[in-house]
């Protein structure tokens, strides 16, 4: 049976809580075909719209009633991955029990370490939260927290976006995983922490979740890591006339498109920089980028890019 490590993005979850209830129905059609047709998955997951709704509830909670105490970056993330999660096993348990297959589906609450003196730290990137007045955005300074200006907008918090050290809790995913559940774990990048002797301590970051999806295929020695998107495949001249399918490439060709500067940055870049990461460690391991709907096909071979060493 191949292990298999799906991401899921934003598409597939949808961008409010309704929105979600209704996508995650969609999305456990497509998880379950895949299931069906022998895979094992291990899922994750994007949260950058749940996370963001979150850190603006918690945020008004505590304008509206001083007496709360704000919920931290790291306590939304943690929200996030059980809301998100909650969703996501349910739907798909249902949709598995409905074709007659009887598979636990579990969520784990995941904390990914990162280190403290990365470099994105001092430069944040992720803008997270509402837009906020200028005096507000003045507090949120005086706290030592970072803030950027949208033009006509408003002030938004900008959070660091460090890269993944460790999983912490990897051996209870592998350990589901071997018992063949299906595991969803590391949503929305995982728990940002550091690790302080013996104790965790949340970082006000976010992880991207396309690093952490390389690096979870990694880890489980997975056979194939499957990023779904919002197209078919990977392009080319993207957004261009020009524009051309990749239909299969290796590392040293995705190295080569990249210094081209053919994938852009915040989308796709972070994507391919994952399917490098996991082939560098896992040489065996293919990777394929494809949209939802086309997951099931473009694992079989027949769209979608795959991306090999």
């Amino acid at each position: 049976m191949k292990k298999v490590v799906v991401s899921l993005g934003h598409n597939a979850l949808g961008y409010t809580t309704t929105e979600q209830w209704d996508a995650v129905k969609v999305t456990a059609k497509a998880l379950a075909d895949l299931v069906e047709a022998g895979y094992q998955l291990t899922i994750t997951h994007s949260n950058g719209p749940q996370v963001s709704m979150i850190h603006k509830a918690m945020t008004e909670l505590r304008r509206v009633y001083i007496d709360y105490t704000p919920a931290p970056m790291c306590v939304c993330s943690a929200m996030s991955q059980g809301y998100v999660g909650y969703d996501i096993q349910n739907a798909l348990r249902a949709e598995l029990l409905n074709r007659g297959i009887s598979k636990p589906v579990s969520t784990i609450l995941t904390q990914v370490t990162v280190d403290p003196y990365d470099e994105a730290f001092y430069e944040p990137t992720k803008q997270i939260g509402r837009y906020m007045s200028r005096e507000d955005a003045d507090i949120e300074v005086k706290k030592g927290n970072y803030v950027v200006e949208e033009p006509g907008k408003g002030y938004r918090r900008i959070v660091a976006a460090p890269k993944p050290i460790d999983i912490v809790e990897i051996e209870a995913i592998r350990t589901l995983s071997d018992a063949g559940q299906v595991v969803i774990a590391c949503g929305g990048g995982g728990i940002p922490v550091i690790e302080q002797q013996h104790a965790l301590k949340g970082a006000s970051a976010v992880i991207e979740k396309d690093s952490i999806a390389g690096k979870l295929a990694a880890d489980l020695d997975a056979d194939q890591l499957l990023i779904c998107t919002a197209v078919p495949c990977v392009y080319k001249d993207f957004g261009t006339e020009k524009q051309a399918p990749i239909p299969k490439m290796t590392v040293a060709e995705a190295q080569g498109y990249m210094a081209e500067g053919q994938f852009e940055e915040g989308t796709m870049l972070p994507k391919i920089e994952a399917a490098i990461d996991f082939l560098t460690k896992v040489p065996t391991g293919t990777v394929i980028i494809t949209s939802l709907d086309e997951a099931h096909d473009a694992i079989s071979g027949k769209t979608g890019t795959i991306i090999t060493k």
